[in-house]
């Protein structure tokens, strides 16, 4: 049989470590098909291995090896190809005819459906009983990741028909067969899920798993709230007065570490008055669902042919020996011995016989529920998620079905205890909600949901019941026991499962009035490794042992060795007294009277009477002489002797149902349906089917009378529903591969829920895809959650994005307490992509809360966030981002966006970088359907109407608690360090290059074009030729629009850039709104001079302002040429402004051709800004002329890292050169600009665009213009040529300005020229004009160039220049009317607002 040839292995038996399994031996029982069926084909389509890369594939941590995962392509045939269907959603259609939304998995995956129940073509067979190594599920490869049936809670769904708490056996069943009706199942587990080789083996592993809670209550008493360990761990310990219980968590329940006892009710229990009539009248009515459990878990006896298992050949004797060996016998338990697939198509692999079931099984032998019901459900379409712990339901506000809320404990959220059960997530049951998370748990639901308003009978909570469970010792009997579990036993000497025998008393047909209060049964056991290391000391230490009455001399000395064996060579030592000890467990009738209720929120259970006094006293009766006939010592367990009370592993009771079937008397009906009161009436979609139903202990192992009674109810909600529970077989399940069912999800009847619908399955489809992709690389990933805290006010018209609104907000709201919160996990499903990819994401999932916001709390699924991405709008900047659709609780769906902003404000500012990082910027808007389907559309939620803004802080013990959330996952160690390394890596260095940005190496032209958004060509070019035969050029845009569409309407309009610069600063092509984009549209026809002192090569040439007069003159001479003599109007920046005054003050330019001036930072007094007079006095040398001893006449703005030594000198040299903190930065452009200039603006006006390429829009200066430049600023007044230097601002100059209409604005910032140089120009024509029509501006928070190059000037700068320009050349009465294009679209939208 040779594993590459599947036709010699027709049973899918497992090869372990390359070997063959052990001689196979026909099935004693013949088995074939059951209701469940087996087919003998395998699926058609396999899914790759988990798409959480988080889940780890490694094997665990325990003291001794560990077995690898099982489930793999051995089981099919090998013409069968794994396929992972594509994901993207290729469907043009929004609404397919047949709406049918299925999961995502699925979304392109054709089904054929199965034959019906048939027999396999091959039987099954028994392993022999030498095997003795754990028979794990493997392909050869020890790197084989384990199956993931849970999905990661980012795909968790809004809505679905059926909700299932909890993954036992009450839970598993309804997943399984609510599944099979195709209704869409979600079940939520508090546990982990874990499979077969990853269950812990060692001490300190299970130490890590376990979890405590509840009441520590020694004796009498009253005792105190504790909780501790790992809340999703797979052993909870629930601590309680009179009685303590212990239970599992873990995706399959209980039922991973329970002894797989499968005991039916006696009937005599059935029939009690506990019970409603519908079950103590018809107790043989369970008998079908208990046939039907059997058909599923498949229990079977120890077989007879197996080794003789010592701890039941002792229970055998002692029995005999007490007089009741009628009564002992072999019990029937879910562990299988026989190799192959099991009922619901799962392979499994035979026992080894390690004794381990108690904290969980290793060999891959359990028939648990984890691999019967739930990967049954699985395969039929179920969605499961772990690590949800379930708090609380209520009924939909909309009236539809139940709300199930929850608290996450992934992605580390449990750090933060504040907040994990107080903002909790939640999921929508449309149909009906099914508890399933154990008597205890679906109680503590129940509870904290009455409390919270839920209608429920007053008797929750009450009648629990330990099963009367009693757990003891018979110490160093004369017997060998070998009942201390082993991961790896020896063939010749196995432990066995953990309970294979029993004494079962329920029945007495000696006593014709025998009352089945006094039936018991019991049992012998194990103990798992990982309790050995403690057995010893607690067996020796443990008081009110009952030693042997009549020992002998001889016999009491080989006790001593045996017991000193023990301690000095171990519990395994072979004749030492551990490995003759036997375990009893006893199970019985104790008083059901035990309660449990919530104090501060915190369950508290009581049990009170937890047995019948008489009673306790003949049971332990009874282990006294058991143990005493065998020669041993009776220990009772630590708890009975230290506490004062009883450890159970079955509690049961909580939501009895009702003897009656109301509400006085009970909490649920006969089929588990909770009622909604004292009276009958019932919450119909709100079943319970666990062991809280049941009404009195059992004096049995309860899971089987759980799984019928849960079977039962299933069974009358589908059929009160018109459901059908489908009976169709399975085949070999390949749980790597994909479902082979999905469920029916039809089509919502109202077009926006359509929408909605559809929005939901893109977006879960495009989230599995970056999931499933980076499993299928086997990335590494990174996660950490975050809390924020602040205030956000609801108010629609707060619609700019800027600091001061976000402010306002921030301080409305918290004058009005407004408060918001959100508790978000943060998770990279593949750290090497976020670290390398341009937009740096994360996925985001969570909560947020704002009571001021109708809806709220809301709910955050597949939201994104950004890191440290490159911030478009400011240069310098980077922003941690938060986008995210969010579901309120009244279906109502929002918008959030947040962003933090670290610019250049943190260089060399760790405060400063503090309060950027923890500081975020939030708007909430209404939500628009697919508004972020392009996830690189960085602007998408501009687009949507403002609902409300503010802002959050992190505090910093939240920040403390967010960095030890921080974890790293991978397949192994080595792959979670280099993840963690390579995230944290990346985030110093984004972080060292902001706060350290004055060192960081210098940015350098770009050889391309990047952000150019908005192209203007001119409509038309033409030479210019001056007076003096000097060449320039002009630039003519014809309007777009114009009032009255009447083409006599149009105004020319001559625009004059400054030095250094040309038309480009009015025709940006960087920002999506420029000045030329501006007045053409308001009916004017544009003509900018490119002069000779702007961005030309004749630039170079010596040449001045002054001379540049020439070049205006000639260009309206061609103005008036084309255009009539008409006056223009004129704008006119910086020092093109003040070549154009020295034109009309020295009559160069006549004044009767102007209509109005516009005149930007200057017009005939130029006045240095504080820096550049400095310069200008610095030193004996003039700065024009101590660069021209080193670099020559032209000074050029831009430069590359391949310039001359001088220029890379003076670079480095300007990183020096004094800034404010704010406007740092490591442009060398930039630094070259402010250099000869001075800052032309201030850099949050820019965007990253304008400002990487700011080479592109500067030229140069020569050495002749500068000097004449800082003369100019030094003196005050504009003057011709050297080496005259005349001034041309005489009263007889100015006359000459008379009758023309003046507006001068400035820059508040402005750091290139001073205020006062448009304050003197302001002041001398008004005191030369008394009557004259002048106008001053000053505009906060801009500098020099970004009045025009500015982001926001298009509402900051232009409206007034227009308003302007309008009331002159249009009349005083004009009103604008906007043109309805796209720039008006674009402003209307939102997409400007920024």
């Amino acid at each position: 049989m040779d594993k590459s040839s599947p036709t010699q292995n027709p049973s899918g038996s497992l090869h372990v470590n390359g070997l063959l399994s052990p001689p196979l031996t026909p099935d004693p029982n013949n088995r074939g098909s059951n209701a469940m069926g087996i087919i003998d084909n395998a699926f058609d389509n396999t899914r790759p291995p988990s798409p959480d890369p988080s889940v780890s594939s490694s094997y665990g941590s325990s003291s001794g090896p560990r077995p690898a995962s099982t489930f793999t392509a051995t089981s099919f045939n090998s013409s069968q190809t794994a396929s992972s269907p594509d994901l993207s959603r290729e469907d043009p259609h929004p609404l397919p005819p047949i709406y049918a939304m299925h999961d995502d998995q699925q979304q392109h995956h054709q089904y054929k459906p199965t034959s019906p129940a048939t027999p396999t073509s091959a039987p099954r067979h028994s392993s022999s009983s030498t095997s003795s190594k754990p028979r794990t599920y493997t392909d050869g490869r020890q790197d084989a990741a384990f199956p993931r049936l849970s999905k990661p809670v980012e795909l968790l769904r809004s809505t679905y028909d059926v909700v299932v708490i909890g993954s036992g056996y009450g839970g598993g069943v309804a997943a399984s067969r609510m599944a099979r009706t195709g209704q869409s199942v979600c079940l939520l587990e508090r546990g982990r899920e874990k499979w077969p080789g990853e269950y812990p083996a060692g001490a300190l592993d299970a130490a890590k798993e376990l979890h405590y809670s509840g009441t520590f209550s020694p004796g009498w008493v009253k005792g105190s709230q504790v909780e501790g360990g790992d809340p999703t761990g797979l052993y909870h310990l629930v601590m309680g007065r009179g009685q303590s219980a212990v239970v599992g968590n873990g995706l399959g329940g209980t039922s991973l570490i329970n002894a797989n006892v499968f005991m039916e009710a006696d009937k005599e229990t059935l029939a009690m008055k506990e019970w409603p009539p519908e079950i103590r009248e018809d107790v043989d009515g369970l008998d079908k669902y208990y046939k039907k459990v059997e058909d599923v878990l498949d229990p079977q006896e120890y077989p007879a042919e197996w080794p003789e298992l010592p701890k039941a050949k002792l229970l055998q004797k002692q029995a005999e020996l007490m007089g009741l060996g009628n009564k002992f016998k072999k019990v029937r338990q879910t562990t299988r011995f026989v190799n192959g697939p099991n009922s619901c198509g799962v392979e499994m692999s035979p026992s080894s016989l390690t004794g381990q079931d108690a904290t969980g099984v290793n060999d891959g032998s359990k028939n648990t529920t984890l691999v019967t019901y739930i990967a049954d459900a699985w395969n039929w379409g179920a969605e499961m998620f772990c690590e949800c712990e379930v708090r609380y339901i209520e009924e939909d506000k909309n009236g539809e079905g139940y709300r199930v809320y929850f608290a996450w404990h992934g992605r580390n959220r449990g750090l933060f205890k504040a907040n994990l059960h107080g903002d909790l997530m939640w999921v929508h049951a449309k149909k009906a909600v099914f508890l399933g998370a154990g008597s205890i748990a679906s109680t503590e639901i129940l509870l904290r949901s009455k409390a919270m308003g839920l209608e429920m009978s007053d008797m929750v909570g009450q009648h629990m019941s330990g099963n009367g469970d009693m757990l003891a010792f018979g110490y160093n009997t004369d017997e060998d026991v070998n009942a201390i579990g082993r991961e790896n036993p020896s063939p010749y000497h196995p432990i066995g499962p953990t309970i294979t025998s029993v004494i079962d008393c329920r029945e007495d047909d000696t006593k014709a009035d025998f009352n089945p209060l006094d039936g018991f049964v019991l049992e012998e056991g194990a103990i798992p490794h990982a309790l050995a290391p403690l057995f010893q000391a607690m067996l020796d230490l443990m008081p009110g042992k009952k030693d042997p009455q009549n020992d002998t001399l001889i016999e009491k000395t080989q006790a001593a060795l045996a017991r000193y064996g023990s301690r000095f060579l171990g519990p395994y030592y072979k004749n030492g007294a551990v490995q003759k000890t036997q375990v009893y467990l006893i199970m019985s009738h104790d008083s059901n009277q035990a309660v449990l209720s919530l104090k501060d929120d915190k369950p508290m259970l009581e049990f009170l009477g937890v047995c019948r006094g008489h009673h306790v006293k003949k049971l332990n009766k009874l282990l006294e002489r058991a143990t005493e006939v065998v020669g041993g010592t009776l220990v009772q367990s630590p708890f009975y002797e230290l506490l004062g009370q009883q450890i159970t592993v079955h509690p049961i009771g909580g939501a009895c149902m009702a003897r009656d079937n109301t509400g006085k008397t009970g909490v649920t009906n006969h089929v588990g349906k909770v009622f909604r009161g004292r009276d009958g009436r019932t919450h119909d979609g709100l079943i319970v089917t666990d062991a809280a139903v049941i009404p009195t202990a059992l004096a049995a192992n309860p899971f089987a009378t759980i799984a019928a009674l849960a079977e039962r109810s299933v069974e009358a909600y589908a059929k009160s529903n018109g459901l059908t529970i489908s009976e169709e077989g399975n085949g070999i399940l390949n749980l790597l591969g994909e479902p082979q069912h999905r469920p029916r999800r039809m089509q919502p009847s109202h077009k926006r829920e359509q929408l909605k619908a559809l929005e939901e399955q893109d977006s879960i489809s495009v989230a599995n895809k970056v999931i499933r992709t980076a499993r299928e690389v086997s990335a590494s990933g990174i996660g950490f959650t975050e809390v924020m805290s602040g205030f956000i006010h609801p108010d629609e018209d707060l619609k700019e994005d800027n600091q001061e609104t976000y402010e306002l907000a921030h301080r409305m709201a918290k004058s009005l307490c407004e408060s918001a919160r959100f508790f978000l996990s943060v998770q990279a499903f593949n750290t090497k992509e976020m670290v390398n990819h341009a937009q740096h994401r994360g996925m985001l999932t969570g909560t947020f809360v704002c009571p001021a916001i109708p809806g709220s709390p809301f709910m955050v699924q597949r939201g994104e966030f950004n890191l440290f991405i490159l911030n478009n709008k400011a240069p310098g900047t980077r922003n941690l981002t938060y986008d995210f659709d969010m579901t309120g609780v009244d279906g109502r769906k929002l918008h959030f966006h947040g962003y933090k902003v670290v610019d250049s404000s943190v260089a060399l500012a760790p405060f400063q970088f503090w309060k950027a990082t923890s500081t975020l910027y939030v708007t909430i808007s209404k939500h628009v359907p697919y508004m972020c389907a392009d996830l690189d559309d960085e602007e998408a939620w501009r687009r949507a109407p403002v609902i409300a803004k503010g802002m959050m802080h992190i505090q910093p013990a939240d920040f403390f608690s967010q960095i030890n959330t921080m974890t790293p996952t991978g397949s192994n160690f080595i792959k979670k360090a280099l993840s963690a390394a390579s995230f944290l890596t990346y985030f110093t260095r984004k972080s060292m290059s902001l706060l350290l940005a004055p060192l960081t190496p210098l940015e350098y032209p770009t050889k391309t074009f990047s952000g150019f958004i908005n192209h203007t060509p001119p409509s038309q070019s033409v030479d210019i030729v001056a007076s003096d035969g000097v060449s320039s050029r002009m630039h003519i845009w014809e309007p777009t629009h114009f009032p009255g569409n009447d083409p006599k309407n149009i105004r020319n309009l001559f625009m004059i850039p400054g030095a250094s610069v040309d038309h480009q600063i009015f025709a940006l092509p960087t920002i999506p709104y420029n000045a030329v984009n501006y007045l053409t549209r308001a009916g004017y026809r544009v003509f900018v001079s490119v002069h000779r002192i702007s961005q030309i090569m004749i630039a170079g040439s010596n040449w001045t302002t002054y001379d540049a007069r020439l070049d205006l003159k000639a260009c309206l001479e061609h103005i008036r040429s084309i255009h009539g003599p008409d006056k223009v109007y004129t704008i006119a920046h910086c020092m093109g402004s003040v070549a154009f005054a020295s034109g009309l003050l020295d009559g160069t330019i006549p004044t009767s051709w102007i209509l109005g001036i516009t005149c930007s930072q200057v017009f005939m007094n130029p006045v240095w800004g504080p820096t550049n007079m400095a310069k200008v006095m610095a030193g004996p040398l003039p700065l024009d002329k101590f660069y021209g001893l080193f670099a020559g006449s032209w000074f050029s703005c831009s430069t590359s890292n391949q310039d001359t030594l001088v220029q890379k000198t003076v670079n480095q040299l300007l990183r020096l050169y004094p800034q404010a903190r704010r406007e740092m930065c490591n442009n060398a452009a930039c630094h070259r600009t402010s250099l000869v200039f001075g800052r032309c603006w201030n850099h949050t006006n820019l965007n990253e665009a304008t400002h990487r390429q700011m080479d592109r829009f500067f030229g140069g200066v020569n050495m002749r213009q500068l000097n004449l430049l800082m003369k100019m600023g030094y003196e005050g007044h504009v003057m011709a040529n050297a080496p005259l230097y005349d001034p041309l601002t005489s009263p007889e100059n100015v006359e000459r300005l008379r009758g023309i209409p003046v507006m001068l604005f400035v820059g508040r910032d402005n750091a290139v020229l001073s205020p006062e140089a448009t304050e003197r120009t302001y002041e001398t024509l008004c005191d030369a004009f008394e009557h004259g029509d002048y106008k001053r501006k000053v505009v906060p928070g801009y500098g020099h160039l970004d009045g025009w190059m500015g982001r926001n000037a298009w509402k900051d700068v232009y409206p007034f220049v227009r308003e302007e320009v309008d009331r002159v050349t249009r009349g005083e009465a004009y009103e604008f009317e906007e043109p309805d294009d796209r720039f008006k679209a674009m402003v209307h939208g939102g997409e400007l607002l920024y």
